[in-house]
């Protein structure tokens, strides 16, 4: 018999993607599981970072019960619009694990769509970092993937990026 102190213990964490057809020869019933480390002595998060133009936002989880922080405040009074909110959420409600996973996020600069966005992709990779099943699921659902899109600088003799002074003939 193998000592049990090398296998590390997981928790079983369910995706709810059952697909049933009438037939019964098929029975097609998949269930994807992903299964959740148990962080060991020592070890208390699992991090990722995202960014969005200029907003940068570091993302701690664990397994716990569904609990998001975002700086100390809940996640409703951060994020005032729901599209924000549905955004940030996208990487745990993509996998199913609203409910598993606890998320602590410090989030800085930039305004509250690249918050949001820097949040998503900071939690999708901390999620595909502790669950390595779920990062395929993440990168089809195109969470994984950074929005490269910036301001555009300044150029001399223009008002803006590509605004010029008014021009007159006389």
């Amino acid at each position: 018999m193998a000592p049990e102190s090398d296998k590390t213990p997981t928790a079983e964490i369910s995706l709810g993607t059952s697909a049933q057809t009438e037939s019964p020869k098929e029975n097609t019933a998949t269930k994807t599981s992903f299964s959740v480390p148990t962080l060991g002595e020592g070890v208390h998060y699992i991090f990722g970072t995202g960014r969005r133009k200029k907003a940068v936002a570091r993302v701690r989880i664990r397994p716990g019960t569904g609990k998001i922080l975002i700086n100390k405040r809940d996640i409703e009074s951060f994020f005032v619009h729901e599209k924000d909110r549905t955004a940030a959420v996208s990487p745990l409600q993509t996998t199913g694990m609203t409910n598993s996973l606890d998320v602590w996020v410090n989030v800085r600069g930039g305004g509250s769509t690249g918050q949001a966005d820097a949040v998503k992709l900071g939690l999708a990779r901390a999620i595909a970092k502790a669950i390595p099943d779920a990062e395929h699921t993440l990168r089809d659902s195109n969470l994984m993937t950074r929005d490269a899109r910036i301001k555009e600088r300044k150029k001399y003799g223009q008002r803006g990026a590509r605004r010029r002074f008014q021009f007159s003939k006389r």
